[in-house]
This record gives C-alpha cells, structure tokens and sequence, in this order.
C-alpha cells in the first residue's frame, strides 16, 4: 500500500510541475506579445489642446510641421522636434546660436509665409505661426480651410493676448510638448528658463523706485513704443517700469511731447530690419525733443533683438539683457 501512496505522490508531483512549466511559458509569450505589440501611452493616447478658445484632437504627433515664425520655430527647435519638421519660415533675425544646428536640418520653404500650394506640396500635417497673420488669407489661410486639408494648425497663444506673462509662454511649450508627446522635455525647458529668471530676479536690487523705461522699436514724426504686449512683462521682470504701461494696446503710437513728459530714464532699442540699433540710437540722439529725455543725456541705451523680444525660449535671455542694462553694477 506504501509502495502505491508513494508512486502516486511522484505522478501527482510531475503532473504539477508540468502545468506550472506551461503556465509559466504562457504568461512569459503573453508578457513578449504584450511588449511587442503595445506601443507607449504617450504614442496611443488621445490629446485635447484648447487653442485660442478652439478645441483641438490630436490622435497621434504630427510628422510633418512647419513653423511660420523665428519664436515659434525655436520653441519647436529647443524642444528637440527637428526631426518631426519638413519646413520652417519667416526669419526676424539670426536664429538663436544654441539652436543652430538643430535649425540648419530644417528646409527653410520661404523667406516670409509660404504659399498655400508650398504647404501643400510639403505634405505638411501641422502649421504652427506666431502670429495671427499667419493664419490668414495674406498668410497660409485660415485654420478652418488648412483643417479640411487635413492640416493641424496651432497659433501661439502667449503672442494673441493682451498682457502675456511667462506662464503664458509656459503654457504655449506644454502645450506643443503635449501634442508631440514630449511632455518631459516641455517641463525641462520650462524648469530651465524658470530658474535663469530666477536667477536674474535675485540680483536685482530692493526697496528701490523702478527705473522709468521707454521702448523704442520706430518712428521719426511719432515713437512707436511698447504698452501691454510681452515687452511690458519682460521690463517688468527685469526691474524697470514701461512708461506706457498703462495703455490698452499691444504696441502703440505716442507723440514725441508726451514721451518728453514721462522722462525715461533707459531706452530700450528694438534691433530688426533694415534700420541697425545704432541708427536709431543715432537718431535718439540727434532728436530735438528726444534727446532732452534723461535716458539720452546720459546715454543710457539696451539693444534687444526683435527675436529677443517675442514670446519664445529667448525670454530668460532678454530679462537677463534689460536687467543689466537697468542695474549694470549689479551684474
């Protein structure tokens, strides 16, 4: 009877050790099937955008973009998305230096904005423009007909509102990291500029009057000057006080008499286009009006490149380029 007990103890044994062996060889081919077959959440996943009040799907990252403005393009650019572009455009002035190489695996497709037939030709699946005239009948056209080409289209929030701040731009890279799944790079590039700003903020000095600060882009007859767009942040970041702050409009015209009035102690020069920084200081200077401010009498000038001064990556460096010239002897 022993001998039976025993060699049913040995079958039973092997029969157990037979279904665990084909247990463990199903659950290890289910586990390879899984790896192989399912992709990453973040390539499978559905992201919704909310884009100037519009609600966007995007079901997969574009492929094939195209930027249609410098800030825009060195967004994308300092993200790492080179690869993901088939076209950038519309230069403002020479690309960011960290971001050369990156931006000369780009095909420039036009100076300005491309035509409707180049986007199309580029097989494009993504259009992303700085500025509203980008996405307009003067532009590529509007988002409404590039949709019905199976065109996505963004427009950079941070640079259509009144009042951008830095979390405006923060919100606009999270934004283009999520559509192209690159979540971890959106919060490192913001993480990055947040402590440079930071880093400016703690040199500045405390407890003393803002300097009075005049942004100079044009202008001859009249001053064509900053008030509520992202320059009014970035002097104000950086310690100084937009002397036409307070009026409601993005750039503005004012007179050369009222601009006397208000006394500016700096002159922010907005360096672009076929007038150098140094004509238009020249210019200041020579001013029968203008060069009474205190800003010309003791030759107090910043240059800041237009790129500089748009709603992009540059925004750390420019604060760190106005502060130092507001504060030199804290720098």
């Amino acid at each position: 009877m022993n001998k039976w007990k025993g060699m049913w103890l040995v079958v039973a044994i092997a029969i157990i050790s037979i279904l665990g062996a084909c247990s463990a060889k199903d659950n290890s081919q289910s586990a390879a099937q899984s790896e192989h077959i399912e992709p990453a959440q973040s390539e499978t996943t559905e992201v919704t955008i909310d884009n100037n009040g519009t609600t966007q799907v995007y079901t997969e990252a574009p492929k094939k973009a195209i930027s249609l403005n410098q800030h825009v393009t060195e967004i994308m650019l300092a993200l790492g998305l080179e690869d993901s572009m088939v076209g950038t455009a519309y230069l403002d002035d020479k690309i960011y230096e960290p971001l050369q190489a990156a931006y000369e695996k780009v095909p420039v497709i036009a100076e300005q904005y491309p035509t409707k037939e180049q986007v199309i030709d580029s097989e494009a699946d993504f259009l992303y423009a700085g500025w509203k005239s980008g996405f307009s009948e003067k532009g590529v056209g509007t988002p409404e007909e590039l949709e019905t080409l199976g065109i996505h289209t963004y427009l950079h929030q941070s640079s259509s509102i009144t009042k951008p701040t830095l979390d405006d731009i923060f919100m606009d890279i999270r934004n283009i990291a999520k559509i192209f799944r690159v979540e971890d790079r959106g919060e490192a590039l913001v993480d990055q500029m947040t402590k440079e700003v930071d880093a400016v903020r703690a040199k500045l000095p405390q407890g003393e009057k803002e300097l009075r600060v005049l942004v100079y882009d044009s202008g001859d007859k009249e001053v064509f000057t900053a008030a509520q767009n992202f320059m009014n942040e970035l002097v104000t970041v950086a310690g100084g006080k937009n002397i036409f702050g307070e009026v409601e409009s993005g750039w503005t015209t004012v007179s050369k008499e009222e601009t006397v009035e208000r006394n500016p102690e700096v002159i922010v020069v907005i360096d672009y286009g076929s007038q150098s920084a140094e004509d238009k200081i020249h210019f200041l200077k020579n001013d029968p009006a203008l060069k009474e401010t205190d800003a010309v009498h003791n030759e107090r000038f910043v240059i800041l490149p237009l790129s500089a001064a748009s709603e992009g990556v540059r925004a750390a460096e420019a604060i760190n380029i106005l502060a130092k010239g507001f504060y030199p002897e804290n720098f």
